[in-house]
């Protein structure tokens, strides 16, 4: 087995990953450098589809006040956001969107070069700005990737998975092994400090917005190394990814589109909105996602429609480029058209339990981003925070680690290198020969419709514990928890590790609140609370469950 040693590893390549990179590399002189590890290509992420833009509290929008954004973020978060986390990540967004500005991201801007700022749902102003009309997460991605690739303090490791986190005795993360799957080959990295950055989980579902490298990799890492997670149940549901025939990973349709005026209707083209809520098609994202949920269910169609023909079609092409293509290729005419739409899977709110500077319960382990739970989304994220989020988080993170000391130690313990041996063929003694008897693909296809179908927008307790029983009889045909035969079986393992974190979650929940909605509770608790889980809590439950069953 290969070994080596970094001050400082990064896993994951979303703006979070990179940022975060940028801002270390820029902060401190790290003797043994940073790598940023990613599990398929480095421009890769969740941050690369984000269309709408991110939130920007700025000076020139005199209308607009920090307290303006806490109160519409904090009301969108149904009562679980944390006051100070929103209120610091408010106050500095404006530093952060002049940073991303002196790296190079290009946001539009008017006739009169002023940043250009729209709305998007729950926000009571305009205050998101965008770059390239819908095409915002991909600008400042490009420009990211390309700061990392052209600085040499920074190595990248491309198509390597993250397998296990490297524990001592004393539950101190150490690093990482990874798997080069082209290279059929692990590595043992040591590190002073790991960073998770790792995106979503809405591969879990079998209709989602997330790319497929979403797969949860991130909770997985810090569940088997018994860190605390938060909130797991919280699932948004974008309302509107556009629906195409035989489509599961879904093109999302930007909710500022609703935001420049599209109206939410049924196939004959009436409107339906408003028997939801006064706040029509920009209400927050449950609320939309439920109503046009339920409008399905209750018409029985598969889909709604979003008619933006109000928007002229110059205006449409300039303001949503790659949805007016993607409309085009499939033949919708956005002009006169309406635009077939459905929810689909999109943010994970909760996530590894962390401070603004990303510290998790684990010494040594940091977590930014969507893999993250810092209290600033609360129950239901409010549009365009999440971007904002990655950027002041890793800026954050950097910061901390500046005042730490990141000279990686050459002092391995017994538990450490037991770890090591169960990826390590001269050691290894539990063979992956099995694996090849099973197909991830098919079971993988499996878990995500359980999840769909008994974990999604609509929940009540008869079908989360019919969730459990059937992950549960996946998992037994696909039970191991050392090394595997391929990432996809690997990601597999992952996927199945977050299904039973989001059911527990759920099922311990018995509320509705935000974007967790359980038809046997339909109203909210009047004192709003986290919800914290780790390994021993799923095991204990499902044992409890098991001998009661």
């Amino acid at each position: 087995m290969k070994y080596s040693k970094y001050s400082v590893i990064i896993i994951g390549s979303g703006i979070a990953g990179l940022y975060a990179a940028l801002k270390l590399s820029e902060t401190i002189n790290l003797i043994d450098g940073i790598l940023v590890i990613t599990k398929s290509e480095l421009a890769e992420s969740n941050s690369r589809y984000a269309q709408g833009g991110i939130v920007g509290v700025l000076k020139q929008n005199e209308n607009d006040s920090v307290e303006l954004h806490v109160k519409d973020t904090l009301k969108a978060g149904a009562g679980l956001c944390e006051f100070d986390t929103v209120k610091f990540i408010s106050e500095n967004s404006q530093n952060i969107i002049y940073d991303l500005i002196n790296y190079g991201v290009e946001f539009d801007r008017d006739e009169n070069n002023k940043l250009k700022l729209t709305m998007e749902g729950a926000h009571s102003i305009k205050r998101i700005l965008h770059s390239g009309g819908d095409a915002t997460g991909y600008n400042i991605e490009k420009v990211l990737v390309k700061k990392v690739i052209e600085n040499p303090n920074i190595q990248i490791y491309e198509k390597t998975f993250a397998c296990e986190l490297l524990l001592n005795k004393n539950n101190v993360c150490r690093g990482i092994i990874t798997y080069n799957e082209e290279l059929n080959e692990y590595e043992t990295i040591y590190a002073a400090s790991t960073i998770l950055a790792t995106g979503g989980c809405g591969q879990v579902y079998k209709y989602t917005t997330n790319p497929e490298v979403a797969t949860g990799d991130g909770f997985a890492l810090a569940y088997k190394a018994n860190a605390i997670m938060q909130d797991m149940e919280f699932i948004q549901f974008h309302p509107t990814a556009l629906k195409l025939p035989n489509c599961e990973n879904m093109f999302l349709i930007s909710e500022a589109v609703r935001g420049e005026g599209a109206k939410l209707v049924d196939i004959d083209g009436n409107a339906f909105m408003k028997k939801y809520d006064d706040r029509l098609e920009l209400a927050p994202r449950d609320v939309v996602t439920r109503a046009i949920f339920n409008e399905m269910h209750k018409l029985k169609y598969n889909c709604m429609y979003l008619d933006a023909s109000m928007i002229k079609k110059d205006v449409f092409k300039s303001r949503f480029p790659n949805i007016y293509k993607m409309c085009k290729e499939n033949n919708i005419d956005i002009s006169k058209d309406y635009i077939p739409i459905a929810p689909a899977a999109h943010y994970t709110m909760g996530g590894i339990k962390t401070t603004i500077e990303g510290q998790t319960s684990i010494k040594n382990l940091y977590a930014i981003g969507e893999v993250a739970s810092t209290g600033l989304h609360g129950a239901n994220r409010l549009a365009s925070n999440s971007l904002l989020e990655c950027a002041i988080c890793a800026s954050e993170l950097a910061n901390y680690l500046s005042f730490a000391n990141l000279q990686s130690s050459d002092i391995i313990d017994e538990t450490i290198l037991d770890t090591i041996k169960k990826y390590d063929d001269d050691h290894n003694t539990h063979s992956c020969e099995n694996d090849y008897d099973t197909d991830p693909i098919i079971l993988k296809h499996k878990l995500k419709n359980i999840m769909w179908e008994y974990v999604g927008i609509l929940r009540d307790k008869n079908n989360l514990e019919i969730a459990l029983e059937k992950i549960q009889d996946i998992e037994k045909s696909y039970n191991n928890k050392y090394k595997c035969a391929s990432i996809n079986h690997y990601e597999l393992r992952n996927l199945i590790l977050v299904a039973k974190m989001i059911i527990l979650s759920a099922l311990k929940r018995k509320e509705s609140r935000g974007a967790h909605f359980r038809i046997d509770y339909p109203s909210p608790l009047n004192l709003a609370r986290h919800n914290t889980i780790n390994m021993e809590d799923i095991i204990n439950y499902e044992q409890t469950y098991i001998n009661i069953k």
